[in-house]
């Protein structure tokens, strides 16, 4: 269902009459996303009184739903025991883990203390020992579990017990009397293997898993390539400590992407368009202020070529050409490498690889331009003017170097284990814009 305008406005104002009747009329068939969406525009005391017209189990799949902002907020406001028995005991502990790392340590400490289930209490527990952006982080200990030593109706009748507590069912996995991980139980074999069988006998062997500590960028890299809706997640010695669903990895994806397009535009933090002044300013600012002392540097080096701008003029005209050129060819260079390294088409390893064949690519691109300046500049100031051939030149070099430095950046950073992100955009655009005005004025000097 559309959440508009007039139906936020309408709910608004039952809820202004405290006509909580028709409030909960209006929610009972919306699905718990769309009540985050129109959470997401009511102020927190309106989005109190959402919450209070539903039951536990939706209320807390939808405070998992809204804004990021929006659910910090409301959690400021909640005494922990709320948050506790009416949306933590109801949510996965993935989600739970989630919520609970929005909280500071003292809130956290209440809040367990107030989970009525400790065998939960301890998951989240175990589980917030993990790095957030490692496998163990973003896992949940919800899934359907059988030894491998037991017989077939032995295992039905355990799959039976264990499903009563879950939402979703996406595989069965097979451990053995140490809880290391043995395989995957096909649900076709429940129907198509006789009961005498026991589950080792019928299970799929060598089941794809991830260890705990496997970085997100890889769980998500394995789970793309192999198809999967779920995938195990193991300890050191293999024992089954979770499992990732494919619905956590569309989240991680999502915000793995709006973090790197942020840190191509320039911006220094993760800010949305509803965040306040402040917040907003200091995103931006750290990488305005470099600008501006690339564009000093800039103004620099054109100062100490007055002499040659007196004796070519026209040479000025091409200022904008040079460096905006520099820049583009750049940040389109180090655009395709980070792309490249982030779905594991392209290797760190393979860096005089990639900057070979960048090179054959810039040297293409490079000649094209050049040469169409050069046309223009001889139909324009001749062919013997200092401009014709001096801007085509410094144009050819300016796509060379920004080509080969926009590709070798960004796999030197993979190789120190920096994100290759923050190559891409202001970087990359400033450090060509300064060199290419070096070249540019340097080859106009000694052809001049």
């Amino acid at each position: 269902m559309e959440i508009d305008e007039a139906y936020i406005d309408n709910v608004k104002t039952l809820i202004e009459q405290k006509d909580a009747e028709n409030v909960k009329s209006l929610l009972i068939d919306l699905h718990p996303a769309d009540i985050a969406e129109l959470c997401n525009d009511l102020n927190t005391e309106e989005a109190r009184f959402v919450y209070r017209l539903l039951d536990n189990e939706t209320a807390a799949d939808v405070l998992m739903e809204v804004d990021e902002d929006v659910r910090k907020e409301f959690l400021e406001v909640l005494p922990s025991e709320t948050i506790a028995k009416h949306f933590v005991d109801y949510m996965d502990t993935d989600d739970a883990v989630d919520l609970m790392r929005e909280l500071d340590e003292d809130k956290q400490e209440e809040v367990l203390s107030h989970i009525e289930d400790i065998e939960q209490a301890g998951d989240i527990v175990d589980l917030l020992k993990y790095d957030e952006d490692t496998a163990g982080g973003l896992m949940g200990t919800e899934m359907v579990v059988v030894n491998e030593n037991w017989s077939m109706p032995e295992c039905l009748k355990e799959m039976r017990q264990q499903a009563e507590q879950l939402d979703e069912i996406y595989y069965v996995y097979v451990v053995d009397d140490e809880n290391r991980l043995q395989g995957v139980f096909p649900l076709k074999k429940m129907i198509t293997s006789p009961s005498v069988s026991k589950v080792k006998h019928v299970m799929k062997k060598d089941p794809i898993s991830i260890h705990a500590d496997t970085p997100v960028e890889e769980v998500v890299q394995t789970i793309e390539k192999y198809d999967l809706v779920a995938v195990p997640v193991i300890d050191s010695i293999g024992r089954l400590v979770g499992q990732i669903t494919v619905d956590d990895v569309m989240d991680e994806v999502r915000e793995q992407t709006e973090r790197d397009y942020q840190l191509a535009s320039g911006l220094s933090q993760d800010v949305e368009t509803d965040d306040n002044v402040m917040r907003q300013t200091s995103a931006r600012l750290p990488w305005l202020l470099i600008g501006m002392l690339g564009g000093i540097g800039n103004s620099m080096i054109l100062g100490n070529f007055d002499t040659t701008f007196a004796a070519h003029p026209e040479m000025a005209l091409y200022i904008p050409l040079i460096g905006g050129t520099g820049g583009n060819v750049g940040t389109q260079s180090s655009a395709i490498v980070v792309q490249g390294l982030a779905n594991s088409s392209l290797d760190a390893r393979d860096t005089f690889k990639q900057v070979m064949k960048e090179s054959v690519v810039a040297l293409i691109n490079a000649t094209i331009i050049s040469l169409l300046v050069y046309i223009y500049n001889f139909i324009r100031f001749g062919g013997t003017a200092t401009v014709t051939y001096s801007v085509s030149i410094s144009l050819f070099a300016v796509v060379m170097f920004a080509s080969i430095f926009g590709t070798l950046v960004p796999m030197t950073l993979e190789k120190l284990k920096i994100d290759p992100a923050i190559a891409t955009g202001p970087f990359i655009s400033i450090t060509n814009d300064i060199i290419g005005m070096m070249l540019y004025m340097g080859i106009t000097v000694i052809l001049a």
